[in-house]
């Protein structure tokens, strides 16, 4: 659990514009607008189990939002009061959830296309990614986008890096389903996400490399 939701009091920083998605795709594999689902024998315990929504996949590098690490505190309210954001309370919710090891005091929304601000990165038709404050007051006020999600925090590779992590079998990737992505059922995430490419993680071998 990240530093801010241990100390719940400790004023955030403002929402940072989101990583600039750089250049042009890597080729015609990217996995922008997909989720990586990290296999039995990932080393990284940050990422056990983990499914991430992919943001962002080219050349330069890659980032995205982990989706099943929720957080508890602070509360979606309490993070409106201590960035002066009205109203509090507010018309209405999203959760919060650890997004990622990088940048973790800092807010992303990772939320539906039918809103977008200034700043916005639209990722594809449905999916966008906003930084600001703007989407929090839509939010707090009753509008905004119809789902999302504020992740503190965000995944991030450098060029080449998840690319190689996957040929390793780091991840697997597979389509992004709505539902998969904005439910709360945080302890089946990972299970289902494998079950979407009808995989029994009991069946994957733990060990890395390539057949």
């Amino acid at each position: 659990m990240s530093r801010m939701a241990r100390k719940p009091a400790t004023r955030p920083k403002r929402p940072a514009k989101p990583p600039a998605r750089p250049g042009f795709p890597i080729n015609e594999t990217t996995l922008t607008g997909q989720v990586l689902i990290a296999m039995p024998a990932m080393a990284d315990q940050r990422f056990a189990q983990s499914v991430i929504y992919v943001c962002a996949h080219t050349e330069e590098g890659a980032m995205g939002i982990v989706l099943n690490r929720p957080l508890d505190a602070p509360s979606f309210s309490d993070l409106l009061q201590q960035l002066g954001v009205d109203p509090v309370p507010p018309a209405r919710s999203i959760r919060l959830c650890q997004g990622g090891p990088v940048d973790n005091a800092r807010g992303f929304v990772l939320h539906t296309a039918d809103w977008t601000g200034d700043g916005s990165l639209r990722v594809d038709d449905t999916m966008a990614l906003t930084a600001s404050l703007d989407i929090l007051k839509a939010i707090a006020s009753g509008g905004g986008p119809a789902r999302g999600v504020l992740a503190l925090g965000y995944a991030g590779w450098g060029p080449g890096q998840l690319d190689a992590e996957i040929q390793q079998n780091a991840w697997l990737s597979a389509p992004a389903d709505l539902s998969l992505v904005f439910d709360e059922a945080h302890e089946t995430k990972w299970r289902r996400a494998l079950a979407s490419l009808k995989i029994d993680p009991l069946l994957l071998s733990p060990a890395a490399g390539r057949a």
